[in-house]
Parts: C-alpha cells; sequence; structure tokens
C-alpha cells in the first residue's frame, strides 16, 4: 500500500497492531457477531464509558490504553481528545465495547506566538488553529486563547489539514512557562532542510545529532519522511535538541485492508474529486450507495466536499486500503454561540432552553463541566435551570431546536451574557439574532471583523445587514433581550 501520510493514521497502525492481538469483549469486530476488525477515529465527546463518533463504547473489558506512547487509563483521556478505539460497535451502531484506546497529541511545547484575531497560535514551530470546535482545559483562564501566553507549555490535541497546520479540538496548558518535570517537546511532521546534523519541521529546527533514530529503513532520516521528534532542551538558536526521532509513516506492518470496518473524523487533506480524497491522510473514495449529509441530517452532496472541509467518514477498507464510503458526514462551522444562563432543560427530549433559544444536543454533542464542581461524567441530565452555560453549534435547519449543540460547557456564574449568530433583522440601534434582540446604547462599543473599534455606529449598522454574522456582548436585561456592551462583526469561519 502507499506511504500513509499524516500523524493520525501513523498511530491508527499501532493501535490496529494492538487490536489484532487483543482478546478482550469486544471481540475486534466491528459488526456484532462477526469476528471483523474495526476502529473508529474522532474527538471524545463524553464520559462515563467513551463516546467517540456518536458511539458510546463501554470500556470496562478494555484491555489496553495507550495514552501519548504509554500505558495509561480512561482518566487519562479528556472531552476534546482525539483518540481511535479498536473494538466492537452493537447493530443499533449506537453502543459498543472497546478493546483498545489509543490517543496521543498533535504538538506538545512551548507557545512561541499568539495571534488573537486570526484564532492561531504557534506551538513549538507549528501554526495551530483555534475555532469553535476548540476545548480549552480550566488550566487555561480564561478558558480561551486570550488565556495563553507566549511562554506556556501546552498540550494540543487535533486534526492535520491540508496545509500541515492543526486544527485544534483541545488545548491544555502544562505549566507557565519551560518543560515541567516528566513532559517533552513532541512535534510530528515533515522532514524539510535535511542536511547532516538538522532538519525542519514546519517551523523547527530539529537538531538530531545525538538523538535516538528510530524505525528508519537503513538507519536513515530521508526528506520528505513524516516523522515524531522529542526533546527536553532547545538550542541557542531556539533548535529543538531531539533526544528520539521516529519515522511514523511506514503501516506498522499492518495492510489497512485488514481493517474491515472503519470510522473517521477529520478534515480532507487532499482532494481531487468525490470519488478521491484523503481524511487526515486516509484515501476515501465513494460510489453511487454513498449517503452524504449535514450533521444535523439535512442532505448534503458531493459538491459539499472539499479541501479543508471537515468530515465524518463510515465505511470498509477495500484490499488496496482505501475507504469505501457507505456514509459521508459534512460537518458546518459552528457559527453559533450563546452565553448565558439556562431558562430550562427537557433531558428526555434532548434540549435546554437560553435565552429563550431552544438547544438541541445529540450524540456527537460535546458536553462538558468546567465549573468548580469539575463533574467528569456530566450529561444533560444534570443540567439545571439557572446554571452559566456556553454552547457552540449550527442553526438546527432539520430538528427539534433552533441550534443543534456542537458542544456545551458548563461554567461558574459569570453576569456577562454572549449571543454569536446570524443577523435575522436590523433596525438601528437595533438588531435581532436567533429570535434575541439586542439593544445597542450611547456606552455600547462597535467593532469590526478585525477588531478595530468603529466610532460611528452608523458606520456599523451600514456594514450589516440579514445574514451577517455578529457577537454581542452584554447583561440580558429580559428573556430575549441582551443590552450590548459590545458588538463585533464576525468572519463566518
Amino acid at each position: 500500500m502507499n506511504i500513509i501520510k499524516f500523524w493520525l493514521i501513523a498511530i491508527f497502525a499501532a493501535v490496529v497492531m494492538a487490536g489484532c492481538g487483543s482478546s478482550g469483549g469486544g471481540g475486534g469486530g466491528v459488526v456484532a457477531g462477526i469476528d471483523r476488525l474495526g476502529a473508529s477515529a474522532g474527538t471524545v465527546t463524553g464520559f462515563g464509558s467513551i463516546f467517540v463518533n456518536g458511539v458510546e463504547f463501554e470500556t470496562d473489558g478494555t484491555t489496553q490504553f495507550t495514552i501519548d506512547d504509554s500505558p495509561g487509563v480512561e482518566s487519562d483521556l479528556s472531552i476534546g481528545d482525539v483518540v481511535i478505539v479498536v473494538g466492537s460497535i452493537d447493530a443499533n451502531g449506537t453502543t459498543g465495547s472497546a478493546d483498545t484506546v489509543f490517543a496521543d497529541e498533535a504538538v506538545e511545547g512551548p507557545v512561541d506566538s499568539i495571534d488573537l484575531v486570526a484564532g492561531t497560535l504557534v506551538v513549538a514551530g507549528q501554526l495551530v488553529i483555534t475555532d469553535a470546535s476548540t476545548s480549552f482545559d480550566n488550566s487555561i483562564s480564561p478558558t480561551a486563547l486570550d488565556g495563553l501566553a507566549a511562554g506556556n507549555f501546552v498540550e494540543v490535541s487535533g486534526f492535520p489539514d491540508a496545509d500541515n497546520n492543526i486544527r485544534a479540538t483541545r488545548i491544555e496548558r502544562k505549566a507557565v512557562a519551560g518543560i515541567p518535570p516528566g513532559e517533552e517537546v513532541e512535534v510530528h511532521g515533515f522532514v524539510a532542510n535535511l542536511a547532516a546534523t538538522t532538519f525542519r519541521i514546519n517551523g523547527l529546527t530539529v537538531d538530531f545529532s545525538t538523538a535516538t533514530i528510530d524505525n528508519f529503513p537503513g538507519g536513515a532520516i530521508t526528506a520528505g519522511d513524516f516523522v515524531e521528534a522529542k526533546g527536553v532542551s532547545f538550542g541557542a538558536g531556539g533548535e529543538l535538541i531531539a533526544t528520539k526521532v521516529e519515522l511514523e509513516a511506514a503501516n506498522g506492518g499492518i495492510d489497512l485492508a485488514d481493517i474491515d470496518d472503519l470510522e473517521i473524523e477529520g478534515f480532507i487533506t487532499r482532494f481531487a474529486s468525490a470519488t478521491d480524497f484523503d481524511v487526515s491522510g486516509l484515501p476515501v473514495t465513494t460510489n453511487a450507495q454513498t449517503v452524504f449529509e449535514f450533521e444535523d441530517d439535512t442532505p448534503a452532496s458531493a459538491a459539499d466536499l472539499g479541501l479543508n472541509v471537515k468530515v465524518e467518514v463510515e465505511g470498509d477498507v477495500n484490499a488496496s486500503g482505501v475507504l469505501v464510503a457507505d456514509k459521508v458526514e459534512v460537518k458546518r462551522a459552528a457559527i453559533v454561540r450563546i452565553t448565558a444562563d439556562v431558562d430550562s432543560v427537557d433531558a428526555p427530549n434532548n434540549t435546554f432552553v437560553v435565552l429563550g433559544v431552544t438547544v438541541r444536543v445529540d450524540s456527537l454533542t460535546r458536553i462538558e463541566d468546567k465549573s468548580d464542581v469539575d463533574d467528569e461524567n456530566f450529561m444533560l441530565s444534570e443540567l439545571m435551570a439557572t446554571d452559566y452555560v456556553e454552547m457552540r453549534g449550527t442553526v438546527d435547519v432539520n430538528g427539534s431546536g433552533d441550534v443543534l449543540a456542537e458542544r456545551v460547557e458548563r461554567e461558574d456564574p459569570d453576569p456577562e451574557t454572549i449571543i454569536q449568530g446570524f443577523v435575522e433583522s436590523v433596525s438601528q440601534p437595533m438588531l435581532s439574532i436567533l429570535g434575541v434582540t439586542i439593544e445597542t446604547n450611547g456606552q455600547t462599543v462597535f467593532r469590526d471583523a478585525n477588531d478595530n473599534v468603529i466610532g460611528n455606529p452608523n458606520d456599523f449598522f451600514a456594514a450589516i445587514d440579514e445574514g451577517s454574522v455578529v457577537k454581542a456582548k452584554g447583561m440580558e436585561t429580559s428573556a430575549t433581550v441582551v443590552l450590548a456592551e459590545e458588538v463585533e462583526i464576525e468572519g463566518e469561519n
């Protein structure tokens, strides 16, 4: 088979090897009663078992947790971590049993720089992109990008995109400065600018003169190799002094044709056509039987696919190591954001109301407790009226709510109310988002999409219309009215 290019597939090979030798309760099959090897690769959305790609995997019989190449336990994982589960899925498609769970960060190291406007940071020379899908650990305060600073040592979980950048699903701060004891700088990427004792991975120079060189044919590093580099110190020029460099591009001796059933979440990293593309480096094809849909179950089509589109693909891997998709789910950008007190909860119907907006959760919604209660197994049934939450999601086109939540986080009480979404109507000095009236006055600060202050409110209202994306911060003055301290024009990404 062809060389697999991205770190997610490289670690997937290691899991497959572990899964092949497993004798756990899952049986290694994705269909109950059939001895077939199956795997699911995606973000953790919940615990009390482990939820990945809409499936609740029972972990009581799990034979192995491998966290960052070392033995671990379920409690080492967090909401938003990217994992691979090898095991069985029941016939209902929503429950299963995990034999092996594997997790590895995309990058771990010091923050070089932060761009709050672009929503990006550079970690050990690697560009990390944050968005509404990024969970920030409670070690970061506030739990957002502006809670980080240059020099912080962080661990980033996420997916590669077509530009070799990292789309972060979770960021955790390990130390305010310096490399903490027991931790290593860890970077995955392609070898470039190879010299006698150095090479580059994107913006990081790696000095491998004293490193252990592992898994390279002939023991030699080659330009273009996909590698993992680890180290515990930097040289005078900012280069990583590597203690180990390992080739990750090989398939670990396991042909992907041995994988009968696979679910994988990630970005389209190569796109030739709707029948020839890669997801996180894994080749995918579709056919006349492939079902295309959005995450809210509304119909999508092959025309919705393209480079750097986030998808979840389910299907069988054929003899050529290509995933033949039975279903492709296209992920919409999570434009909607609401941060406010909960009005009411209807757990049996998987909905709650905030600012008068009905929010629906499903099996793919990440639910996390970031309050001082810190309930690791927090779920919708424990959410209560007056709880303060942050919700990110999309307009619920074909469901029972106004919004379909991608993630819901309970936080400690705060008087600030935030709503972001598509403008429904404009009547200066007011506008409406999701049925919520946003009032502005002489104290309101107006900002453009680059975070620059707009001095004249007339210019702000002239720049928006129905369909514009606007974020408002302020105070909830009634069930569906917010008096804005600040309003800002947002991009749609």
